[in-house]
């Protein structure tokens, strides 16, 4: 199935809308800082009224495909990862800090690249350290 850019003037319907608010905070967290599913939640549901962590790994789950359209055209990841990826997805960890396991050493590999603080043993990132507020959440 295509995907297709959504116009400023087209009505979002509920999983799109919030959706677009993940994908959007997530596009700005900062090279080498982290965000947990939980804090992403809290700032997005602070806006829409709904949401939970469970439903920002949803929306990170799709952001390659069924949300593909909700990224602005010509996206791309600034840092030192940037190939091809319109969502800095690996920036995105659970409470304790570890990137989905599926994808455990792609992220990490990416996190070590743009610098990101790890723990000792190398396998979760450091929130006291790397963790990353928005400004005007």
């Amino acid at each position: 199935m295509p995907t297709r850019a959504v116009t400023p003037d087209e009505p979002l319907d509920a999983p799109d809308e919030y959706a677009t608010e993940v994908l959007a905070l997530v596009r700005r967290i900062p090279s080498g800082r982290a965000m947990t599913y939980g804090l992403i939640a809290e700032i997005v549901g602070e806006r829409l009224g709904r949401g939970g962590p469970r439903q920002v790994g949803n929306v990170m789950a799709g952001s390659g495909d069924r949300y593909a359209h909700l990224v602005p055209d010509g996206a791309a990841v600034v840092g030192p990862v940037q190939d091809n990826h319109p969502v800095p997805w690996w920036r995105v960890v659970n409470a304790s800090g570890a990137p989905p396991a599926r994808h455990l050493t792609a992220a990490l590999d990416a996190l070590r690249a743009e610098g990101c603080p790890l723990t000792r043993d190398g396998r979760r990132v450091d929130l006291r350290r790397a963790v990353w507020f928005p400004e005007d959440s």
